[in-house]
């Protein structure tokens, strides 16, 4: 069985395992005249995305739920306890608010209305998975940052007190009011600007109470390390799998739709959540695209799949009736077709 830390090169800079830690950039001509010739309107969804406005108690209560907030922010009720993974609440998941990738949905939950936290989760340092202005607004209601290796510094910078991060490298783990967390290892990169790429770390994480064991992906593009993290740490209830911004030309750094189910069963799970899509614009597909890909797959291989609204309540001790729901974007597209045909008749 593979065991292994992460790893840094003569730069101190972070690897991954299977060294494709260039994956994506030596693309980066093909990449930016797709982006330039893209004229794909699909993008982005032409209607209002349907969202279920949340009303939390501001104490936990012991029932374990999970709501998507939005790209993968996702809040969780453990062990009578909150915990949020990479909260992005910001308008636009950029570096600045006056341009970048701008939300497509509003969200279920405003900042200001996030409870106290027993712990936010993060998996690296990226835009759309850091937001600066969050964690700031949060550091007063959150008890602990976990973080991978390095990103720690990012936090100290903006004023986060030391004694509340706690910095994790894969397969370290930590306990917290009776859930354990475990940095594992994911095949991404990191940094926020020119000079600082794979400085810090990138991890997936695996999140465990007394009865339930959760997965959560942070980004990744598909690697053997999966069938690791099941052999070491599974078999999980349920999987919160990275399903969206990808494309075969950095098919490294972010799984198609296809190998998000794979890294699913590799990672022994048995429900299954997608997220990191129907936020953001981040790549060329179709905003939709992800979620019907993925369900075909899905079906394919008889895994139960849940696709709820933002803010909807997932009640992780019945799963099974979760899985049962309607895909939500499917009738919302019929009547977007069923519109613009009447529209062409008259």
């Amino acid at each position: 069985m593979t065991s292994y830390l992460s790893a840094t090169n003569e730069n101190q800079r972070y690897i991954n395992s299977s060294g494709a830690n260039d994956a994506g950039f030596a693309k980066l001509p093909q990449i930016l005249w797709l982006y330039l010739t893209n004229t794909n309107k699909e993008r982005s969804p032409a209607f209002n995305l349907p969202v279920a406005k949340m009303q939390l108690p501001a104490v936990a209560t012991a029932e374990s739920l999970l709501y998507k907030i939005s790209h993968s922010t996702v809040l969780m009720q453990l062990n009578g306890h909150y915990w949020l993974t990479d909260p992005v609440f910001s308008e636009r998941a950029s570096p600045v608010q006056w341009a970048g990738p701008k939300r497509f949905h509003q969200l279920p939950l405003q900042l200001s209305e996030v409870p106290a936290l027993a712990g936010v989760i993060l998996s690296h340092d990226h835009y759309d998975h850091l937001d600066k202005h969050s964690v700031l607004a949060l550091n007063d209601r959150t008890e602990r940052f976990i973080v991978p290796l390095g990103v720690d510094q990012h936090l100290i910078r903006w004023g986060i007190p030391q004694q509340k991060i706690i910095a994790l490298d894969w397969w370290q783990d930590t306990s917290l009011h009776g859930v354990t967390l475990t940095a594992t290892p994911a095949q991404h990169f990191s940094g926020r600007g020119l000079s600082d790429k794979n400085k810090t770390l990138w991890a997936s994480w695996a999140i465990k109470t007394d009865e339930l064991n959760l997965f959560f992906s942070g980004d990744s593009g598909y690697f053997s390390g999966f069938k690791t993290i099941g052999e070491r740490l599974g078999p999980f209830d349920l999987t919160l799998i990275e399903t969206g911004a990808y494309n075969e030309l950095w098919a490294d750094i972010h799984m198609l739709p296809e190998q998000s189910l794979r890294a699913h069963l590799d990672v022994q799970g048995k429900h299954m959540m997608p997220i990191h899509n129907s936020s953001f614009d981040l790549a060329m597909h179709n905003w939709h695209e992800p979620l019907e890909r993925l369900e075909a797959a899905a079906k394919a291989y008889q895994v139960p799949l849940l696709t709820p609204v933002f803010g909807q309540a997932i009640s992780l001790q019945q799963l099974d009736a979760t899985a049962t729901q309607k895909r939500w974007w499917k009738s919302m597209m019929a009547e977007t077709t069923h519109t613009e045909e009447v529209l062409r008749l008259e």
